[in-house]
């Protein structure tokens, strides 16, 4: 594999840990600044909002630039974005700052796995946007942990400083390790970025990684109440456990970009189905200390096993405009996480139980396989046809009937 793809890595791991370091950080921010922790919580919900409008805006409007002038652009916004967090006076510009901060994720992500699939042959293309990905994962085990305790020993704009810092190191990284002869992006435009995004494949695809990775969020949002209320862990070691997630996160993305290098479509669907029984599995895994480690552990494993075969599916389907696919399925992922934790919100507000957002989540993940479904039956739709075509062009002459 490309050492380029360290660049990409280091990339991912600053945006993993500015993106959920922010949920240890709450306490500290809002009895800073004078404000409750519900409306400090907005502040998460400012950067998902950031990832949504920015992932395929600035995917968009960069199509005709250099990739690797677009990456390293991208870094820069997301150094001024987090060191803005570090000096914000109050929470309107902190608000606005971790807006600023998110918009570039999407277009990063999504910019990258064209840039990392454009450096491999064909048979390591999933295996490639993985190891992008390893960045993101490895910074819920590392980067998450280590910035949230220096803010709690340094103060939280020490933490921000300390992600402008990563920030900095991955724009060297880009400028040194990716080649300029796999920078290119194509020259459709913004018209036909556009244009190749009306594909119903496309949709499906990005409908198949909100429902996923939906099916995800509505058990984590509210995994550490599982932990203490069902399982009985003491809160503090709920960062231990946490830390759990991401050693199976970052063991189930590089076993799907290896596996779906051999089959995409049976990775996807086995990722999925096996992300429904382990979420409907929760109740039962909770029961008991160990069981609930082991529970965290799989969550992790079985939703980022979908990752790389999801951002593949999308940027083959829209194979002309691959950046701007990736990038929505970016902004799809965050999406995911906004609506899973709604959907995991009603079903402990009905009053079913501690462990019922998981029961909600393995609902999604069925949805999900019920859209991937849906996507592969569409595909075939496509192809048959067109394969018969050309068999019956071959025929030779008044055979055509009996080849219908």
């Amino acid at each position: 594999m490309p050492l380029a793809l360290l660049a990409l890595a280091v990339g991912a791991f600053g945006i993993g840990t500015t993106e959920f370091v922010m949920m240890g950080l709450l306490p500290d921010v809002a009895s800073d600044l004078h404000i409750s922790i519900p409306s400090a919580g907005h502040l998460v919900s400012a950067y998902a909002l950031g990832v949504v409008i920015g992932a395929p805006l600035l995917a968009a409007v960069t199509a005709r630039m250099s990739r690797r002038t677009v990456l390293i652009a991208l870094m820069v916004l997301f150094v001024v974005g987090n060191a803005l967090s570090a000096f914000a006076p109050g929470n309107g510009s902190l608000l606005a700052a971790r807006f600023l901060s998110g918009l570039p994720h999407g277009a990063f992500f999504g910019v990258g796995a064209v840039v990392a699939t454009g450096m491999v042959p064909p048979e390591r293309k999933a295996r490639s946007v993985s190891l992008m990905f390893l960045g993101l994962t490895v910074a819920n085990i590392a980067g998450v942990p280590a910035a949230t305790l220096m803010g709690q020993h340094l103060g939280w704009r020490a933490t921000f400083l300390g992600v402008s810092a990563i920030g900095l190191a991955a724009i060297a990284s880009l400028a040194l390790l990716i080649p300029h002869d796999h920078t290119h992006a194509s020259s459709t435009g913004l018209a036909g970025e556009l244009a190749a995004l009306r594909s119903l494949p496309v949709w499906l695809a990005l409908g198949t990684t909100v429902a996923g990775f939906g099916a995800l969020f509505a058990a984590y949002s509210y995994v550490t109440p599982m932990l203490t209320d069902a399982a009985g862990y003491a809160e503090t070691s709920v960062t231990l456990l946490l830390a759990l997630f991401g050693v199976g996160a970052t063991a189930g993305n590089l076993l799907g970009g290896r596996l779906a290098d051999h089959s995409l479509r049976g990775t996807l669907f086995g990722g999925l189905i096996s992300l429904a029984v382990v979420l409907a599995l929760f109740p039962l895994l909770m029961r008991a200390e160990w069981s609930a480690a082991l529970a965290v552990m799989l969550l992790g494993m079985a939703a980022f096993v979908t990752g790389s075969p999801l951002q593949l599916m999308v940027m083959e389907k829209a194979s002309a405009a691959p950046s701007l696919a990736s990038s929505a399925n970016q902004a799809a992922f965050n999406l995911a996480n906004a609506g899973g934790a709604w959907v995991g919100g009603i079903a402990l507000a009905a009053g079913y139980g501690t462990t019922s957002p998981a029961l909600a989540g393995a609902a999604l993940a069925v949805l999900g396989v019920g859209v991937a479904f849906a996507a592969y039956t569409v595909d075939r739709r496509r192809t048959v046809p067109s394969v018969g075509r050309v068999v019956t062009s071959h025929l030779p002459e008044g055979s055509e009937a009996l080849h219908r």
